[in-house]
């Protein structure tokens, strides 16, 4: 049971119309923005942070961040998030095999080494205490320009806060996040957990 419900997306018009960013990324707006609804600036930041962090400058593709904020999601122990990206990754075109193969990206012919050095970030940079040191520092540099890795640092940073929100807030998963979770992580152990 959620700590908060989420409002109604047919509450106002104000509420619709901060939703309909996530339309395009999951087919739905997420409950977690539902809830931070309830004090609207906080929603309204949030989603801003979002579209600067999502925004593709360079190499790093709009999948790519999705598997980023799964591996930080997954290491963090969201499974509402690690649900929500990889709904997101398949809907922005990540590989079947990326989206078979996530825990295996170190090894799989699937993936890139710049691609590896961006998850060994994510899982490194989510962990604590801390584990991105002077080895994955250069390998990052080896992959990516500054302005990558930055876009890279915003995803992690965006679901750290997400998989905070979300477990402490136990957050409702949607009909869609679950299909997804169900399809391809469940085989790895993933359920809904507290977010059903």
């Amino acid at each position: 049971m959620p700590l908060v419900d989420p409002l109604d997306i047919d509450g106002d018009d104000e509420t619709a119309r901060l939703a309909e960013f996530f339309n395009e990324t999951l087919g739905y707006c997420p409950n977690s923005v539902l809830t931070m609804l309830r004090r609207p600036p906080i929603a309204r930041a949030f989603i801003e942070y979002n579209k600067a962090v999502m925004e593709n400058k360079g190499r790093v593709t709009s999948s790519l961040k999705r598997l980023v904020g799964y591996i930080a999601s997954h290491a963090a122990g969201c499974r509402y998030c690690e649900a929500h990206t990889i709904r997101a990754a398949e809907r922005y075109g990540a590989d079947a095999g990326q989206l078979e193969n996530i825990w295996e990206y170190r090894t799989h012919a699937a993936f890139s080494d710049a691609e590896r050095a961006a998850l060994d970030f994510a899982l490194a940079a989510s962990t604590v205490p801390n584990a991105v040191d002077a080895e994955l520092q250069s390998r990052l540099h080896d992959h990516w320009d500054d302005g990558e890795i930055i876009e890279l640092m915003g995803v992690i940073s965006l679901f750290g806060l997400l998989n905070r929100w979300n477990d402490s807030m136990a957050t409702t998963l949607e009909e869609g996040a679950v299909a997804s979770g169900e399809q391809w992580l469940a085989a790895r152990g993933w359920n809904s957990g507290k977010h059903a």
